[in-house]
């Protein structure tokens, strides 16, 4: 059992309250979903019910966590730089898992060939995949008592999240995730962990509901309609009271203001009558306290790629070919072949490791010396371009233009970034704000061209139908690696997969 009681959790930096007087309670079987917006304190709080010390450098802490002797197996978004340095063999035998022959059956479960328990490449030389895959099997051989996932989705091929899923739903431990797939959550959650942040940021609410993913979603939708349908009648109502009031209220104040001296007992009864109309206020006061409120809840991120970035019908954006894609002298692939034509949106898939990153990169080089055409690239790991020291806006300003910061932190605003959150060092941000500074960056450069390394990995259930719109509706070509269904299905016009043999269109 995992037990939570009150728990409310403060950024140091910010004094500002990330979560307040959560009560939780995941015995066997549960599996709930914590869901919020990007920097709402989602990978937070698992780092906190992990290890508290992890995250004592920026955050304090109230309230009561109990997980008794209960064995506790946590999947970190990412690993750390010291991780990424280890080769994949010393990473396996770390804490070696309990038992071997349950590792050998999930690594072959998960796709890993055993061989790579015992391989000396770095993890940073190994796919996103493959390393969620690696880390997944040690978690998992170790079997314990209850699991703490942080987006344990991000890069998995299609194959891997099917066996997930099914993993999930099977799983006789209490399992708490983040995870922004729309799709694993219908799937797979039976408890929802909603964490908001409201009135831009100032008021954190945290909703816990034992019901599945779209019937919360759907409830929360038909909650707040019917709330705000009360509410309008209600304040409409009350405004029609209120004006009768005023009016008789003002007809009074103009007796008072006009009436003779020599008139003592009509004085007196507007005196009576003054004292009923202040009475009247008094309780009208008192409605007004008790009239339901608009339903608060968090707006959803907006963005616009502007009309600059639109690419001419027929116009050729790519016409590619690579004879052999390799990585350390290992060969992926051969004879790839990618032609895309304006505004075509273009979605690559295929097994971890296959190497699809590395040809994405590829296809960013292609592009680098371009003058025809302007195009933009989001690495799967953002540490490869972000500078972690800068803030968001001195990263996007980068000449120091006073205009172009004062419209970048207007933008920075509508992706609900707080004025002190625009002068956090990107490094210390979330990995979904992270991503929206990207987007922002190819907005603010007029990108022709996007080059998308698992765009949608960060962001949030309620984020995503946003970006997916706004990616559907750019009028220039996308080139992207994916292995989020709902993106692949609402995106990308044409899909490849990439084999040994090159790139095939399967649809």
């Amino acid at each position: 059992m995992l037990q939570i009681e009150h728990l409310t959790i403060t950024h140091k930096k910010d004094l500002r309250t990330i979560l307040a007087d959560l009560s939780l309670t995941l015995n066997d079987g549960d599996r709930a979903a914590i869901i919020g917006e990007e920097g709402n304190g989602k990978s937070t709080l698992l780092k906190l019910l992990h290890d508290p010390d992890s995250v004592s450098g920026y955050v304090q802490w109230d309230g009561r966590i109990s997980t008794g002797r209960a064995r506790l197996g946590y999947l970190a978004q990412q690993l750390t730089p010291e991780e990424m340095y280890l080769t994949a063999a010393e990473f396996w035998d770390g804490g070696a898992p309990a038992d071997p022959g349950r590792a050998a059956k999930l690594l072959n479960a998960l796709g890993l060939s055993r061989q790579i328990a015992g391989d000396y490449r770095p993890m940073s030389t190994l796919s996103g995949g493959e390393r969620v895959k690696l880390r997944l099997a040690k978690l998992l051989a170790g079997e314990p008592d209850i699991l703490l996932l942080d987006e344990p989705t991000n890069d998995l091929d299609l194959q891997t999240l099917y066996w997930l899923e099914d993993f999930l739903l099977d799983c006789p431990v209490p399992v708490l995730y983040v995870s922004h797939d729309e799709t694993l959550l219908e799937k797979t959650a039976n408890m929802i962990v909603h964490l908001e942040a409201l009135r831009r940021k100032t008021l954190p609410r945290c909703t816990v509901a034992r019901v599945g993913f779209r019937d919360y979603m759907e409830a929360r939708a038909q909650k707040f309609h019917h709330q705000a349908q009360v509410s309008r009648w209600e304040h409409r109502d009350f405004r029609q009271k209120m004006d009768r009031f005023l009016r008789i209220r003002n007809k009074v104040e103009h007796q008072q203001a006009t009436i003779s001296r020599q008139d003592p007992h009509g004085g007196q009864l507007l005196k009576k009558k003054m004292h009923a109309v202040k009475s009247m206020e008094r309780r009208f006061a008192q409605e007004k306290e008790r009239l339901t409120q608009m339903p608060e809840m968090e707006e959803a991120i907006f963005l616009r790629f502007p009309e600059a970035g639109k690419v001419p019908r027929g116009k050729t954006v790519l016409d590619f070919a690579l004879p052999v894609l390799e990585v350390s002298q290992r060969v992926l692939s051969r004879d790839i072949r990618l032609k895309v034509v304006g505004p075509e949106r273009i979605g690559i898939i295929g097994d971890n490791g296959c190497g699809k990153t590395t040809l994405l990169r590829a296809i960013a080089c292609a592009f680098a010396h371009r003058q025809d055409i302007r195009a933009a690239y989001m690495p799967q790991n953002y540490a490869d371009l972000l500078c972690p020291d800068l803030n968001p806006v001195d990263y996007l300003n980068p000449t120091g233009d006073p205009g172009r910061a004062t419209k970048i932190r207007d933008y920075l605003g509508s992706l609900r970034f707080t004025t002190r959150e625009m002068g956090h060092p990107t490094g210390e941000l979330s990995g979904g704000q992270q991503a929206k500074i990207f987007f922002l960056g190819m907005i603010l450069n007029e990108a022709q061209v996007l080059l998308l390394d698992e765009p949608t990995r960060n962001f949030s259930p309620l984020s995503g139908p946003v970006i997916r719109h706004i990616l559907a509706e750019f009028g220039g070509a996308i080139i992207s690696v994916s292995h989020d269904r709902r993106y692949l299905e609402e995106v990308c016009q044409k899909i490849y997969a990439l084999t040994p043999e090159g790139l095939v269109w399967l649809a």
